[in-house]
């Protein structure tokens, strides 16, 4: 027994090293309805929001206008203003203060079989008065939802992203490789020098972070569940004009709608969809990008296998709500945190 217990021991440092023992940590469940698809940002000095997605395992699942603060320090939620329209996939940052959503997609009405299409519509929220306000509309051809988000200063990046997503099996996913800078301060969407105009190949439901003026996308998928990546793209922001350049290391795991969420120069990516291994379709992964080296590192997996949520990096937790259990629709209420 005691030689079992010691090559269990070993193995496990194979197989997590230089980690000391990473925690999970459940917290109160989303209230009112589980989510799926919802976008989750951090609001200072102590919020996590969550902003629409699906609420519903039923099909074509409905798209919600929900809008949720969660307390850190007090561990509940709060119900605040809708979204102006209910929206899924959505494009959220927050920038001085206030929620910024940037197009996402919405509900195609009478289309057979149903569909999801992207909507350029964009408004701001100022947690001050609780309110939507209507800002510039993203430029017709390049709405989308599911895009990979940064904010550098008074400048909001979206790239990549979907057009369009039938639902059902085998629906079209219509992947782009666009990028596009709304200016927070003039309320315009800005030129993109065209070194930058697009990444280096169509992405959706990827991972994203900025990390010391460094705009990284994190694997995703190319036009399907099952299409999955492995790459790291990556934009300096402080001299865009050079362009996007893919960094040599991949993802050990690739996968597409994943989380991602940044503690310091680290970026944490958690679940995913498109697993042809498991019956349910859904990764369990954690995997951590070292954005000082370029290094990738297995980390202990999730206590819950789920996709299609947002993680947000908080001082020294990670924390992810909601997504689903089984590809395509399934979502649920968890609220978790890692601990690295």
């Amino acid at each position: 027994m005691l030689l079992l217990q010691a090559l269990l021991i070993a193995s496990s440092a194979l197989a997590y090293p230089n980690q000391i023992h990473p925690t999970w940590t459940s917290l109160a469940n989303i209230t009112i309805a589980p989510r799926q698809e919802h976008t989750t940002v951090f609001l200072p000095p102590s919020t996590l929001a969550i902003l629409g997605g699906i609420a519903s395992i039923e099909f074509p699942p409905p798209t919600s206008n929900l809008m949720q603060f969660y307390s850190i320090p007090e561990n509940t939620w709060t119900v605040k203003a809708p979204l102006p329209v209910p929206l899924n996939h959505v494009n959220v940052a927050v920038s001085c203060g206030k929620i910024y959503v940037l197009g996402g997609l919405v509900e195609s009405e009478g289309e057979t079989p149903p569909a999801w299409r992207a909507s350029p519509e964009s408004w701001v929220y100022d947690p001050r008065t609780d309110q939507w306000t209507s800002i510039a509309p993203l430029p017709a051809d390049e709405a989308r939802g599911s895009a990979a988000v940064g904010v550098h200063g008074n400048k909001i990046y979206l790239a990549g992203g979907m057009k369009a997503l039938i639902l059902g099996q085998d629906g079209l996913q219509d992947t782009v490789s666009v990028v596009s800078i709304y200016d927070t301060t003039l309320d315009e969407w800005i030129t993109v020098p065209n070194a930058a105009k697009n990444i280096p190949e169509g992405r959706d439901h990827s991972g994203a972070a900025v990390v010391k003026d460094v705009f990284y996308i994190l694997g995703g998928r190319d036009h399907g569940q099952f299409n999955v990546k492995d790459t790291v793209f990556a934009l300096d922001l402080n001299n865009v004009q050079r362009g996007w350049v893919t960094k040599p290391g991949r993802m050990p795991t690739p996968r597409g709608g994943l989380a991602a969420g940044t503690i310091g120069r680290k970026v944490y990516t958690f679940g995913g969809e498109g697993n042809s291994e498991v019956e349910s379709g859904v990764f369990n992964n954690t995997e951590v990008y070292d954005t000082s080296d370029g290094s990738w590192k297995k980390l202990p997996p999730m206590k819950v296998a789920r996709h299609g949520t947002s993680a947000v990096g908080v001082g020294n937790r990670v924390y992810i709500p909601g997504g689903g259990i089984r590809i395509g629709g399934s979502p649920v209420a968890i609220l978790d945190a890692f601990l690295p």
